[in-house]
């Protein structure tokens, strides 16, 4: 097996124990260790007895709100980072990609930790504690969540140090443990050291007169544990020493200092090594590494904002990296007394305390695809495609005047949308835009046209929710350019964000104005499109302008709610409209009917939608569910939910499209949305769901659907006890959802 990079907080000779688990790891090949590391199913909660008791029951006597028919929340969101780190141990991903998924995890952990775990801490801390409809104490749920993130930790270090790295190894991607540094090398971090880090570093020794640091959330810290006493007399024992975050975590070696290929050594390793040179005449006994994740959701109180937003966020932003504590990652060989100060000086217990067996935030590993040029050993670059008529028409609202179109990303090209406000922008006959923002980009092609609209005198109106978490700061600056330029910028409704994905440009044709609309299920960021699935549809319908306008008028004014025709509105239509049709469908299965549901969403939580699924089900309705992430809804229970099944499509690309499908006793109704089946989204947000009314058009998302049903290579079937289990494919029978679509859709797929 190849050398392994070392742990970032080794100072010194592993164990006896360490060592000898290290020739066994040695003796096995890389193979053999990936089986031990096949994934067992781990249930999503304990399973009570009183759930198989329901199975005993007739149907019309089963309470659908009984906790034990839903998940907790909390855990199944665990439970999809547990899915994503499974792509790490996925082959058929090339190796840069599976180490991408690593630090895709570790983000997503972040996230995870900053907000859902801090939310279920704020709640006990103020006394604010709130079952859902699992019925499960938060005080329990942080008991499971703990238990289980130590567990998928572990594994994440594990297939690091294992698997990941040795696969690079054997591609000449190395990571230098300091222990093996030759001559050359050596002398080199030193002179890196002493130029690029020293004189930016300050170490903080720990006295009365030097408190500890206030450590901004998740910044890059060294513990040192020191012996002797300083110029001054001092004697104290430990210093914090923060990594500036201007410092690269991941530093590339120059060839002539290295025998050939890609050679790396990490900041933490630079620090470790020359610890000493921090603290002149004093005895550095031990340098440790470690992080703390704090709580990052910003709470904006709507009775606090006046008439200005945008001020009350600035204030709030420059709190969130000094929340409460939530988390602290710290070195594996930390000695016991130091770790339970730290623990005492963030008041963390012993379960928010995660030992790490390497880097600490594996996310900064994503500079690698950075440092190296090794495009054999990531997937190969496609071309989306371009429906024929669009790329042959004589302008984008020609074209859209003529028909309806319906774009995959990303396996079709986001350019269209891009085009149509570029075009708006010029056009002398386009005389308004509305737009709403949501995570964009101050710099992005979009704004860049909203811009240039804005400049050539076009009345451009752009709803921007400020409130798109962790895009805060971005949203901000976007919105200072635009009123830079003269467009009208508001900020959506106080109490609930604006998460729909709207585009209205309003153009003189002769005596007329025409409404063209862009209606999408995604966020207008053309770096997502490369990354996301999205439906973007483009449409010149006039009931479906005159709805998207009476939308706008209702974010950027003030009035009672509005009816509109074909679009479902949130959250004023869109809930219940889904419950009618829902309800339909069972109506039909008890009439004698076929009758069916596929649902394609992120998450699925929202209890009365759980509850009229349940009731579908029942009543006969075949129910299939794609749910990349989170689902509360418990498939496979007798006299409830056996006939409906849940799976989750974990792939190269995020899944993200929205899409309702009701058979309707053989008239199709086909919506697609910006909103998941979530509380926050039917209840608290501004959406819309649309409809697909052109029969070409819905019977290719009836197609695409089944792309996703029929795949048994990236599909995870969501079992009754809440555990996930990866479909298995006979040989030869392989089908994946994202190559079936990208071999429909790209232009060039390979």
């Amino acid at each position: 097996m190849s050398e392994q990079p070392e742990k970032e907080n080794e100072v010194a000779q592993s164990s006896a124990k360490t060592n000898e688990d290290a020739v066994q790891n040695e003796a096995k090949s890389i193979e053999e260790i990936a089986e031990e590391l096949v994934l067992e199913p781990i249930p999503e909660q304990p399973i009570d007895p009183s759930r198989l008791a329901i199975e005993q029951r007739l149907p019309e006597d089963i309470d659908l709100s009984d906790p034990e028919l839903f998940f907790n929340r909390e855990l199944s969101h665990l439970q999809f980072n547990a899915r994503v780190l499974e792509q790490a141990m996925d082959e058929n991903h090339p190796v840069l990609n599976r180490l991408m998924f690593l630090c895709i995890f570790s983000s997503n952990m972040d996230e995870f930790f900053e907000i859902r775990v801090a939310g279920l801490k704020s709640q006990i801390e103020y006394g604010r504690e709130k079952n859902g409809p699992d019925g499960m104490h938060p005080r329990k749920v942080l008991q499971l969540i703990s238990d289980h993130a130590h567990k998928l930790v572990r594994r994440q270090y594990r297939i690091l140090n294992d698997i990941i790295f040795p696969k690079l190894a054997e591609e000449n991607i190395r990571f230098i443990r300091r222990s093996i540094w030759t001559e050359k090398q050596a002398a080199w971090v030193k002179r890196y050291f002493r130029d690029n880090v020293l004189p930016i570093i300050s170490p903080v020794g720990l006295d009365p007169a030097h408190p500890f640091p206030r450590l901004a959330n998740k910044t890059f810290n060294f513990v040192v544990e020191l012996e002797g006493r300083d110029a001054f007399g001092r004697e104290n024992g430990l210093a914090i020493v923060p990594a500036p975050s201007s410092l690269p975590r991941l530093v590339k070696l120059p060839d002539d200092v290295c025998e050939g290929g890609d050679n790396m050594v990490f900041l933490s390793s630079i620090i470790h090594a020359h610890a000493d040179q921090l603290f002149p005449g004093m005895t550095v006994k031990g340098c440790f590494q470690f992080r703390l994740t704090r709580n990052a959701d910003l709470e904006v109180d709507s009775d606090d904002i006046g008439l200005d937003l945008a001020g009350a966020l600035r204030t709030e932003l420059q709190s969130r990296h000094y929340g409460s504590s939530v988390r602290l990652e710290i070195a594996d060989n930390c000695p016991a007394h130091i770790v339970d100060t730290l623990l005492a000086q963030f008041d963390l217990a012993e379960q928010d305390l995660y030992c790490i067996d390497g880097p600490v935030n594996l996310s900064r590993l994503m500079a690698v695809l950075e440092l190296v040029d090794r495009s054999d050993l990531m997937y190969p670059p496609f071309s989306p495609g371009l429906p024929n008529k669009l790329a042959k028409s004589g302008g984008i609202f020609e074209a859209v005047r003529q028909r309806d179109y319906l774009l995959m990303h990303p396996f079709e090209s986001f350019s269209p949308v891009v085009d149509m406000l570029s075009e708006a922008a010029k056009d002398p006959h386009v005389i308004a835009i509305r737009q709403t923002l949501y995570r964009t980009g101050a710099r992005s092609p979009i704004a860049n046209a909203l811009v240039e609209a804005a400049r050539n005198g076009k009345e451009v109106t752009v709803v921007i929710e400020l409130r798109a978490r962790f895009d805060e700061a971005e949203n901000l600056a976007l919105a200072s350019r635009l009123q830079d330029a003269g467009a009208i910028v508001v900020y959506g409704v106080v109490r609930h964000k604006t998460h729909a994905k709207m585009i209205l440009i309003v153009r003189r044709e002769g005596p007329d104005l025409t409404r063209y609309v862009h209606l999408g299920t995604g966020n207008y960021h053309a770096g997502n499109a490369r990354l996301y699935t999205d439906y973007s549809f483009l449409t010149c319908d006039k009931e479906i302008g005159d709805d998207v306008h009476r939308v706008f008028q209702q974010l950027t004014g003030m009035s009672k709610e509005l009816k509109v025709k074909k679009l479902l509105h949130a959250p004023f239509t869109l809930r219940d409209r889904l419950l009618d049709m829902i309800a339909q469908e069972a109506d039909n299965a008890r009439a004698g009917e076929p009758a069916r549901i596929i649902i394609k969403v992120n998450s699925l939580t929202e209890q009365r939608l759980v509850q009229a699924l349940y009731k579908a089900s029942q009543a006969g309705v075949k129910i299939d569910l794609i749910v990349r992430g989170i689902c509360t809804l418990r498939p496979g229970i007798k006299g409830v939910s056996s006939n409906i099944r849940v799976r989750s499509i974990i792939g190269r690309f995020l899944e993200h499209t929205r899409v309702y499908y009701f058979y309707n006793n053989r008239v199709p109704m086909v919506y697609l949305s910006s909103a998941d089946g979530m509380d926050r989204n039917l209840n608290n947000r501004v959406e819309v769901a649309f409809p697909i009314q052109d029969y070409k058009l819905s019977r290719r998302v009836k197609k695409e659907l089944e792309y996703y049903l029929k795949d048994n290579t990236q599909s995870w079937l969501l079992q009754s006890d809440g555990s996930y289990q990866l479909a298995k494919p006979r040989k030869g029978e392989y089908r994946t959802a994202q190559r079936a679509l990208m071999n429909d859709l790209a232009d060039n797929a390979r």
